[in-house]
């Protein structure tokens, strides 16, 4: 359901963001992003693995030390070819999390991608992915008419935000941007390491 609405918010995302797409990023991540989607579809339909949440969440709550909260601009080095193994693992991990955009949020970040241009490079290539996301749940039966319906509601309301996003961007700093980012990150990785904990248990 998470997948669906964002995947029907994207469109309007795109755009609002069109002329700050890092087309770079977008041809590295994207081919292989979609081949891991439908691999991870799949495997979704076959087996639920809360390790998989419980890592990622891990990774996301680490980012606010690996920025020392918003003051360091990158936490590892990135070069552009690292978005093709890259758009594979992390299209796998947001197929079963639904939480693709926190993840790879470090890893823009790292190559100097920020405000307008994470979040218009992010929605290109997040439709693309939400096309073999949508496309393989669909085909693997995961979608029912009530989770479309939920999705759709989700996808309208997401759309508002982006335009309200945009104008909240242009006022805001680098630096400021990064730290909610990193916020947000971090939040996102605690939910999915709570919603993790009772399954391991």
């Amino acid at each position: 359901m998470i997948n669906l609405g964002a995947f029907l918010s994207r469109p309007a995302r795109v755009l609002i963001f069109w002329k700050y797409i890092d087309w770079r990023v977008f041809w590295y991540f994207v081919p292989s992003a979609m081949l891991g989607a439908i691999l991870a579809a799949w495997w979704f339909s076959r087996v639920n693995i809360p390790w998989i949440q419980l890592a990622v969440g891990l990774f996301l709550v680490s980012t606010v030390f690996q920025y020392r909260f918003g003051k360091r601009k990158a936490a590892f080095k990135t070069e552009l070819w690292h978005f093709i193994p890259l758009g594979f693992l992390v299209s796998m991990v947001g197929t079963f999390t639904g939480g693709m955009g926190p993840i790879l949020n470090p890893f823009l970040l790292n190559v100097g991608i920020t405000k307008e241009a994470l979040v218009g490079t992010k929605g290109a290539q997040s439709f693309f992915l939400g096309l073999a996301q949508v496309g393989s749940y669909t085909f693997f039966g995961l979608l029912s008419p009530e989770l479309w319906t939920y999705g759709i509601a989700l996808g309208i309301g997401a759309s508002l935000g982006n335009w309200i996003g945009k104008k909240i961007l242009k006022r805001m700093s680098a630096r400021s941007f990064r730290q909610w980012v990193i916020a947000f990150m971090v939040i996102s990785g605690l939910v999915l390491i709570i919603r993790a904990i009772p399954e391991l248990l």
